[in-house]
């Protein structure tokens, strides 16, 4: 058993919400063994990166991230020759022995397999000095095996699969994440109800690609089990991500007209509007079946709030395809649109498409369609005004300690003046009934009901 006695940590979290679920985990599994999270790295004795490898970006990130750290001195009083550095997540299982020749200061190297290896690669880094990398290719594990330490006592991530199937060209994720795994069906349940037992009133449910969970397990995707089991235990809140448009099914769409407490919003990541695009990217459907499901999940639930990813020059993308994209999201009106610029990822198929399109026209097309995103967003946000909505309150604005943030069942932010009398960490995790009288792009705001 790893001694990590009053060893101090501090976590850096990139990317997507399985990361940040796979960090709950480390926090958790690390002060099981003795060690204590720091928020600021002067106090932390050890550093621990999980990464995102999706796009470009996140490299250069963590690289200027780990190299800043070098000369920062040890917390006064530790035993340590040195802060520990340690890398996981995607980067850690993609380059492997390949970080500490790139970073020389870096101690421990896990992958997204393994994570319940830290502990004894931290020990070992401590003990025997060097530079200790593990990696494996595949595990019969989950990470919800592990202990956890939530960020919120009152929201919960449910990871109810693993891994990734579909091999979009343009992505990495079933080469670092591996195969598509799934849970049983009841250890979902039991955990669900565990977490609800717990004071949880917000539970999402994680996957790569939810929609099809249990083809693996059950010989057919049975996501619509695993929401009304979840719905059952009668948590408050009900979500999930991500969910990929191929193997969105009806039954799956029915249930936003059937459970109460399956939340009123949808993320489907569309990446194109183009056919032509969409079978270059591999991504098994039409803009018109694409359209089909939107116009679905609308009928079930006219409430419903629509988010969605976009991706900006794939290579060859023309200008007609681009249009069809724009028209795209014009027509469906998300009430939030995370669009990104292409970025080619290593090992990949698109990494070696041959685009010749000029950086300044992929540029102006990207923020035409960020314009576009915004005026959506604010005409969408304009309905909620006038009307009373259930807000689960975070806490505190970071820009006014009066002022409470949280989010309403469509997954906005809402702000509203914190009431005389009344402090933000007393309200943080409860509902509350906010009456909108202003509506933005990105937040809602207005006054808190009082009962």
């Amino acid at each position: 058993m790893p001694h990590l006695s009053q060893k101090t940590f501090c976590l850096y979290t990139y990317g997507c919400q399985m990361n940040e679920h796979d960090s709950e985990r480390i926090a958790g599994m690390l002060e099981s063994h003795g060690a204590v999270e720091v928020d600021a790295i002067e106090d932390a004795e050890i550093a621990i990166f999980v990464t995102c490898c999706i796009r470009e970006a996140a490299d250069v990130r963590l690289m200027g991230q780990v190299a800043s750290i070098k000369n920062i001195p040890l917390p006064e009083g530790s035993a340590l020759s040195k802060r520990m550095v340690c890398i996981g997540g995607c980067i850690g299982q993609r380059d492997g022995d390949a970080l500490p020749d790139k970073l020389a200061h870096v101690d421990v190297v896990f992958g997204t397999q393994n994570i319940e290896r830290l502990p004894y690669l931290l020990e070992a880094a401590i003990s025997e000095g060097g530079h200790h990398v593990e990696i494996l290719e595949k595990s019969d594990t989950f990470s919800t095996d592990l202990p956890a330490k939530r960020e919120h006592p009152w929201s919960a991530w449910l990871p109810i699969t693993v891994g990734c199937n579909n091999f979009c060209t343009y992505c990495i994720v079933p080469y670092v994440r591996g195969r598509e795994r799934s849970r049983a069906l009841e250890d979902i349940a039991a955990d669900a109800a565990a977490l609800v037992a717990d004071g949880v009133k917000e539970i999402t449910l994680l996957g790569q690609n939810v929609n099809s969970y249990g083809r693996d397990l059950y010989g057919e995707p049975r996501f619509a089990d695993v929401l009304r089991a979840v719905s059952e235990t009668g948590v408050e809140r009900l979500r999930f991500a991500t969910s990929h448009p191929k193997d969105l099914t009806d039954e799956v769409i029915g249930l936003y007209a059937t459970l109460d407490n399956l939340m009123p919003s949808l993320h489907l990541p569309v990446q194109s509007g183009s056919d032509r695009i969409l079978k270059a990217m591999n991504r098994r459907y039409t803009a018109e079946r694409y359209l089909s499901l939107i116009d679905a999940v609308r009928e079930a639930n006219p409430d419903v709030a629509l988010s969605t990813d976009i991706i900006v020059g794939f290579p060859g993308e023309t200008e007609q395809d681009f249009q069809a994209t724009y028209d795209l999201v014009k027509r469906v009106g998300y009430s939030q649109v995370f669009t990104f610029i292409y970025s080619p990822r290593e090992g990949t198929p698109a990494a070696s498409m041959a685009d010749d399109t000029p950086r300044e026209i992929i540029q102006r097309r990207f923020d035409s369609l960020v314009d576009l995103v915004q005026e959506n967003a604010y005409a969408h946000n304009q309905r909620f005004v006038g009307r009373t909505l259930a807000v689960l309150v975070e806490g505190a604005s970071k820009r006014d300690e009066r002022v409470l943030v949280g989010h309403s069942p469509h997954n906005i932010t809402v702000h509203a003046p914190i009431p005389e009398g009344m402090d933000a960490a007393a309200l943080a995790g409860s509902t509350v009934m906010v009456e909108i009288d202003q509506a933005k792009a990105w937040y809602l705001s207005g006054a808190m009901v009082r009962a």
